[in-house]
């Protein structure tokens, strides 16, 4: 039986019974007092009657009308009161011989007469009185019977109840709790077992249903929660960038053998601790918790002495989010800062630099002299030369001119790496700047069999702009997008003008960038995982410095698989 239909059965039952008791114990006071209100109002109050006629007559005299009076009073209040057999016959008797008694007040025997007839009165009363005793006291033996019967009843109820009920309930609570305990000291094997049909075995059997799952989820996953755990440590250490992990409350989880290396910790030292703490005596530290307040902050690498030399790193900070199962809000449940050590791009670049300009300078003088025995060859002084000697004078000319081109396009490159850049900047034509650019990487797109197409605005304004600078940038774009893009292909380079500023487009169906690296593309030595390790990744750094430096703007749009937009602005 269900634990609810007990209480309700054994609670309702007890309901009940004091319900009875008390009905029983109503009635039958009610009873009583009946009987008591019948011998008040018919037996005593004759009595009292009778009495005051007895002393009333003894009084009676003749020509005292008063007193007849007052015998007349209390004889009718009698005539009004008959409640007992006999008494109306005795009351008419009384009534004819006080009649004879106001004819002749003075005879005696008639006086004794109305004595015996009051008397006779009174006998029937008294009678009736102790009648009426006898039934009011049968009337309360029975009531006392009825209420202990039925308080017997509700005490056995009671007593039932309070003996069986809270262990029916708190028994199987007790071991409940227990098995409960049992469960949470991760004893998985623990069951409870009751056999009835309540609430209880119910609750048993979910309760065991769920120790079975945790048994089993325990047995199952465990042991490969561990090794999967132990796997991750071991990436995590094997790993060549310092890598270190830290909670939503700023306390550091983890931190692979290279962040101790550079920090100069032991891991029982940094592990458990709170980031905050430790920066107030670690330098490093704190510059790594430290938010980046501005974007120029964000790109600046950090110059850390470590591994007996000096090596320069780039922070990145992951956030890292969940959202709980049932729940649609994500939550923040800590950070991952990874230093990326890009000291040999560095050390690439400071070469680059270098040679640059190294070979910038050297060079100079060997095309100032090609060209000044160009100069002497076409003197006619220094002699006359056939049709084919003027044509290849003719070709060395133009290489000579290219090659200094390109000295000086090095010479631009080393100042930027300096950050001296020397800029030219005047009214630029953009469509002659978008036809250089096509025409520089024309043989590059032919290779691939890609189709470059010019989609311009009719009668656009001028530009404010180093137009060398500008289409080494526009040029820069293209190679990209070529070297992205697959064979027979189209790449679309689109110009137009919006807000007073001249928009330079390429665009590309290539695979294109995933969102989480787009904020990426344009920092210095950074290549999207998995793509061609074909360069440094600086070409689209020193396209945006050119750009900037000329108060214009970039950017990039792209969906992965759908291509890429890469743009600047100028203003016209």
């Amino acid at each position: 039986m269900r634990i609810k239909t007990k209480l309700n059965l054994g609670v309702g039952l007890l309901f009940l019974m004091i319900i009875i008791l008390s009905l029983v114990s109503a009635y039958s006071v009610f009873l009583i007092k009946q009987d008591t209100e019948n011998i008040l109002k018919s037996n005593y109050n004759t009595l009292e009657y009778s009495r005051n006629m007895i002393s009333t007559l003894d009084e009676i005299k003749l020509g005292s009308k008063e007193t007849i009076l007052n015998f007349e009073e209390n004889l009718k209040k009698q005539t009004l009161n008959i409640t007992e057999p006999g008494e109306k016959q005795a009351t008419e008797k009384l009534m004819a011989s006080f009649a004879l008694l106001e004819k002749n007040n003075a005879d005696e025997s008639l006086k004794a007469q109305i004595r015996q007839d009051i008397f006779a009165i009174m006998k029937l009363n008294l009678d009736a009185i102790k009648q009426k005793s006898d039934i009011a006291k049968h009337s309360a033996e029975t009531a006392n019977l009825s209420i202990a019967i039925v308080g017997s009843l509700c005490f056995l109820i009671a007593f039932n109840l309070l003996v069986n009920l809270p262990n029916n309930i708190a028994n199987p609570i007790k071991e409940l709790t227990l098995s409960i305990k049992e469960i949470a000291n991760k004893n998985y094997s623990e069951r409870v077992h009751f056999t009835s049909h309540s609430e209880f075995g119910d609750l048993a059997k979910s309760f065991n249903t769920m120790a079975q799952k945790l048994e089993e989820y325990h047995d199952s996953n465990v042991y490969k929660l561990l090794f999967e755990k132990k796997r991750l440590e071991t990436l995590i250490n094997n790993m060549n960038d310092p890598i270190i992990g830290l909670d939503n409350e700023g306390i550091v989880l983890f931190a692979n053998d290279e962040a101790l290396k550079i920090i100069g910790l032991k891991s029982e030292d940094i592990i458990g601790k709170s980031a905050s703490n430790l920066s107030v005596s670690n330098d490093l530290i704190r510059s790594l918790i430290l938010k980046e307040t501005n974007e120029n902050q964000k790109k600046q690498p950090l110059k850390i002495f470590a591994n007996a030399k000096e090596s320069y790193f780039e922070k990145e900070t992951i956030n890292i989010t969940i959202t709980p199962t049932g729940e649609e809000k994500e939550i923040n449940i800590g950070d991952v800062i990874i230093l990326r050590n890009i000291t040999l791009f560095k050390e690439l670049d400071f070469a680059k630099t270098n040679f640059i300009a190294t070979v910038s300078h050297e060079l100079k003088t060997p095309i100032a002299s090609i060209k000044l025995s160009l100069q002497l060859l076409e003197n006619a002084k220094t002699g006359d030369m056939n049709d084919d000697q003027k044509q290849l004078v003719e070709s060395i000319k133009d290489d000579s001119q290219r090659l200094l081109k390109i000295t000086g396009e090095l010479l631009n490159l080393s100042q930027l790496e300096t950050g001296n850049i020397q800029l030219n900047i005047e009214k630029s034509n953009p469509y002659t700047i978008a036809n250089y650019a096509v025409e520089a990487v024309k043989v590059q797109a032919d290779q691939k069999q890609i189709q470059l197409i010019i989609d311009a605005d009719e009668n656009l304004k001028d530009v404010k702009a180093d137009s060398e600078k500008t289409g080494w940038v526009l040029i820069n774009y293209l190679s990209n997008a070529i070297r992205y893009s697959s064979e027979k292909s189209t790449i679309l380079i689109k110009l137009k003008e919006e807000n007073n500023q001249i928009v330079f487009q390429v665009i590309d169906t290539g695979k294109g960038i995933e969102p989480r690296y787009k904020d990426k593309v344009f920092d210095k030595y950074f290549q999207i995982p998995g793509s061609p390790k074909s360069g440094t990744g600086l070409g689209l750094a020193i396209s945006k410095e050119f750009i900037e430096a000329q108060n214009g703007s970039v950017g990039v749009e792209s969906n992965l698989g759908l291509g890429s937009t890469f743009w600047f602005a100028l203003k016209v």
